[in-house]
């Protein structure tokens, strides 16, 4: 049914995701790089349609009911993020190599539908939590309640770093090193796909 892979890069708020995926992008442009949706007001300097589709609550619940994602999840207790499942599963039927960020809860959804022989888990993790924190914080304001609603959510993410395939330590400021591990582990898993 599937010929494709998908990556799945894991982990908590914070642990680099983003940035590796960004920088996959450059490396392999030729990849599938789903829009995921949510329910957060986006902050300064995001757009719509390169990380997230900001969507309301209403429409976020329709999207549920209509079974359009295939996960999805409510993170830090107040906002709903998901990915769609056209955007993944089409790509993964047609041969592609999908890469996608996601939280554990993401994770943990998806394995129940992809073949685990179509699917790559790689967990980012990070030194500790006051890492973590610190780059957390450099985002941007947010109240205390938020902050530790994101870092109890890291604990219990953390926690299951060992349920991923593989793990990548992602340190503040070598993110080159990072990002050479994820290349790494696409190049083996993609060989003889193409």
């Amino acid at each position: 049914m599937y010929t494709g892979k998908l990556f799945l890069i894991v982990g908590p708020s914070g642990s680099g995701k983003g940035t590796v995926i960004s920088r996959l992008k450059d490396h392999y442009p030729g990849f599938v790089y789903p829009v995921s949706y949510t329910t957060r007001a986006p902050r300064d300097g995001e757009e719509e349609g390169v990380v997230y589709h900001y969507v309301s609550k209403d429409e976020f619940k329709r999207m549920i009911d209509e079974d359009e994602l295939l996960e999805y999840a409510i993170v830090h207790s107040n906002n709903y993020y998901g990915t769609s499942k056209k955007d993944i599963l089409d790509p993964l039927k047609g041969g592609a190599v999908v890469v996608r960020e996601v939280d554990i809860q993401g994770f943990n959804s998806i394995k129940e539908i992809v073949p685990e022989e179509n699917l790559v888990s790689i967990f980012m993790k990070v030194p500790d939590l006051e890492d973590l924190k610190g780059r957390i914080l450099r985002r941007g304001e947010m109240t205390d309640d938020e902050l530790q609603r994101r870092m109890d959510s890291a604990l219990k993410e953390m926690a299951q770093a060992d349920e991923c395939e593989y793990q990548v330590q992602n340190k503040w400021g070598e993110v080159d090193q990072s990002v050479k591990a994820v290349d790494d582990i696409v190049q083996k898993e993609i060989e003889g796909l193409y």
